[in-house]
């Protein structure tokens, strides 16, 4: 297994520097491929601006055909200027109740990246977080790089430093940062090691910047929560197999942090979305019908008195494959 991980590693690691624009702008416009840039957005009015911005210059204007033929904010309920300011930076943005009313909208992350498939049109669909600072096109042009010169490949993350706080400073000292990704670390990439160990070379596995092919995505079911990125990452695997799946270097991330008691119910998401997994046999060798898991989490607050408890739930919940779907169906036959 490890010999078949360094494997995936040589053939399916990459940089963006590996694939110039022109290159990528040749093989777009042979191809015709179109490629949708999807923003999940929830009060990110610091910096969903920018971002599309710099998308517009550098991958749609004055190129001779644009990179990203559609870009799209999906707002998820945003109580600041998040819908404003993307719309005048140049995004089409779209609320996540607007987009199939018929069923009624849950909270999280992976509910409006399930929705958006129904918002957008193209072969490629690209997510990128909103809350990204000192974003570079990169981000975008380098994720979507094997797709466009690599038919075999349908799933590519991004891999990238993840500073913590204020250390990013050291990058320009030539000083390790102090790393981000807390989660990955503590919980996501030992689920992987033990249970997926196909997947154990991927840098961010639970990154929000990646690059799939529609024809994959909408056969994929989408946690509505937390769990998103880790459940697509499994069941692309057991979907195309290892080959298909890829990563690229495209820096450094630099963006918000959540508090301790909010990873933790990350945690817990993360950790649901694997246990659903592997009551479904998507581990090799490993047993279906996993024991049940109670799906909530306490928390605990200090309070006047000692500590209180607060009980969280886990989000349990998932959407089917987009093609169950017969509003999308309807469209993509039209």
């Amino acid at each position: 297994m490890l010999d078949e991980v360094e494997r995936w590693l040589a053939d399916r690691s990459w940089s963006a520097a590996d694939r110039p624009l022109d290159q990528l702008l040749d093989r777009k416009r042979a191809a015709g491929t179109t490629v949708s840039v999807v923003l999940p957005a929830l009060d990110e009015e610091a910096t969903v601006g920018e971002i599309v911005e710099v998308i517009r210059r550098d991958l749609i204007e004055g190129l001779p055909v644009p990179l990203v033929d559609e870009l799209v904010v999906v707002d998820s309920g945003s109580t600041d200027r998040t819908a404003e300011v993307a719309a005048k930076a140049g995004a089409r943005v779209v609320h996540r109740d607007e987009i199939l009313p018929r069923i009624p909208a849950v909270r999280g992350k992976g509910e409006v990246l399930w929705r958006s498939l129904l918002a957008t049109t193209g072969d490629i669909v690209c997510f990128i977080d909103a809350d990204l600072r000192d974003f570079s096109s990169t981000f975008v042009s380098g994720i979507v790089g094997p797709l466009l010169t690599d038919p075999q490949v349908q799933f590519v993350k991004a891999m990238y430093d993840r500073p913590l706080g204020p250390e990013f400073d050291g990058l320009a000292a030539g000083k390790p940062p102090g790393q981000g990704g807390r989660v990955t670390e503590l919980v996501a990439r030992p689920l992987l090691n033990l249970h997926w160990p196909l997947l154990a070379g991927f840098v961010q596995p639970l990154g929000g910047e990646y690059a799939v092919r529609r024809s994959l995505l909408e056969r994929l079911p989408f946690p509505v929560g937390y769990g998103v990125e880790l459940g697509l990452l499994v069941d692309a695997l057991h979907t195309v197999g290892l080959d298909a799946l890829a990563q690229v270097d495209v820096g450094v991330r630099l963006h918000k942090h959540q508090s301790g008691q909010a990873l933790g119910r990350m945690a817990a998401a993360i950790y649901r979305t694997a246990q659903l997994r592997l009551s479904r046999g998507h581990s090799p060798g490993y047993r279906r019908g996993y024991p049940h898991i109670r799906p909530v989490l306490t928390q605990f607050e200090r309070g006047p008195d000692g500590f209180v408890p607060r009980t969280y739930p886990v989000d349990t919940e998932e959407r089917p494959p987009m093609l169950e779907i017969e509003e999308y169906t309807v469209r993509r036959v039209a």
